[in-house]
């Protein structure tokens, strides 16, 4: 129950459907963060506004050890199918219309010509149209995501109003989510975070809103999908986003910061980011943000070498980190490897820089690695190019080389910094000015 304190779910859930919030609660019942009880009793009150009537009835019964359920529950159960009846029936023409594969290729890209099509050739019209919406929406909270998902994508193919429109592609999004289709997935993301970002919202702050959102919901897609500790890089790094994340969700820089960790191909930003650590210690820290912070802020390599521990932690009871692959009869955490693995390298070549000789006991404790151990994975970083040192066997210490700067990267480097930040005072002086015209 200890590392419950480290648990983000409380934060993350209300930036979440309620059906993606099942996924969390499953996890941190498996990693017994919390009493059985207490979860179950989450479940159950998540399950009190959604069509999951069976599923809130076997919880029930597993809490309270009976296989009576309360007369509410029945009720409900009996308006449940009820309304899915009714729902079914009032879309079943625009249904049987989609079923028909040759009845569907009539319809082309222009909207306007599909509705006049529908409604002249089979008495299809809005109330059709909307009858489909609600009863894709109704298969969702009855957990019947796939179908929901392709009612959704049928429903938006015909949709004319933009909002209507958009609260379509948020549920298809969750039910691609849940149904594990990560690259289904990606692309509505994409596709949704395109409109979020075009679109002029009544106010900037539901902007700000929709995108903390994208973020949360896109926490399971990034760290399931091939190339998301890459793609998550490229959305919470950009300013808008990150300063939706400084003013309104810290909590989410844990997994900005394990995705620079364990992506080498993102150092240039990289420097950017530790500024964003340090400026947000107070809102928001945790081992993984303590530990860059003791590595490049404090250079506290005793304090980095112990919130490893404190991060392998972190990273198996967190949902998202702590993913579970089946490998051989083992059940490995592929992403605590990786990140233990590349943190070692961070604290090695930070605490290289600042010195020309280095004791190999004192860095064995450093990476928390015992001397053989210690001695085997520098001399590997040697022989694969990522460390320009040699060592010395009768003194036990490595050598580092003279790694001069080189003047010409150095002014690069403050040449991009200058043209970054002077890209983000025009955007932000374009944005106070057109909110000063639009009053």
């Amino acid at each position: 129950m200890a590392m419950a304190k480290y648990d983000l779910t409380p934060r993350i859930a209300p930036n979440l459907d309620r059906h993606l919030v099942f996924p969390l609660l499953e996890f941190t019942q498996e990693r017994e963060l919390y009493p059985n009880d207490q979860i179950l009793k989450a479940k159950i009150e998540l399950l009190n506004n959604t069509n999951m009537v069976d599923y809130a009835m076997d919880i029930h019964k597993s809490l309270y050890h009976t296989e009576d359920v309360p007369q509410d529950m029945v009720d409900r159960r009996v308006e449940v199918v009820a309304r899915l009846k009714s729902l079914e029936e009032a879309a079943a023409p625009l249904v049987t219309f989609l079923q028909n594969q040759n009845a569907v290729q009539e319809l082309r890209a222009d909207k306007q010509y599909n509705l006049q099509m529908l409604n002249e050739r089979y008495q299809i019209g809005p109330e059709q149209i909307e009858a489909l919406y609600q009863y894709a929406k109704f298969q969702f909270e009855c957990g019947n995501y796939s179908g929901a998902a392709d009612y959704l994508y049928q429903y938006r193919a015909l949709c004319t109003n933009a909002e209507r429109s958009l609260s379509a592609l948020w549920g298809k999004l969750a039910a691609e989510i849940l149904m594990q289709n990560w690259d289904i997935a990606l692309d509505e993301l994409n596709r949704l975070k395109e409109i979020i970002d075009s679109k002029n919202f009544a106010s900037s702050l539901n902007q700000v809103q929709s995108r903390i959102w994208l973020m949360h919901w896109s926490l399971f897609i990034f760290f399931n999908h091939d190339n998301g500790r890459t793609q998550i890089i490229d959305l919470f790094n950009q300013d808008k986003y990150l300063n939706a994340i400084q003013t309104n969700a810290p909590h989410l820089l844990r997994y900005l910061a394990t995705a620079f960790i364990v992506n080498k191909k993102r150092r240039p930003q990289f420097k950017e980011f530790i500024k964003v650590i340090q400026q947000e210690q107070n809102s928001f820290s945790d081992p993984i943000t303590e530990f860059l912070a003791c590595v490049y802020v404090n250079f506290d390599f005793d304090g980095a070498q112990k919130k490893l521990k404190e991060c392998e932690d972190v990273i198996l009871n967190d949902p998202f980190l702590g993913k579970r692959v089946e490998e051989s009869n083992y059940t490995v955490v592929p992403l605590k490897d990786e990140f233990l693995e590349n943190a070692r390298l961070f604290i090695f070549e930070t605490y290289c820089r600042i010195h020309e000789r280095i004791d190999m006991g004192v860095l064995a404790e450093k990476l928390n690695l015992n001397y053989e151990d210690a001695e085997r994975w520098i001399l590997n970083l040697i022989q694969t190019s990522k460390l320009d040192a040699k060592i010395d066997t009768q003194t036990g210490t490595v050598v580092m080389e003279p790694n001069h700067p080189n003047v010409y990267e150095q002014l690069i480097d403050h040449t991009k910094g200058l043209s970054g930040r002077t890209y983000k005072l025009v955007s932000q002086l374009l944005e106070h000015a057109q909110a000063q015209a639009t009053r």
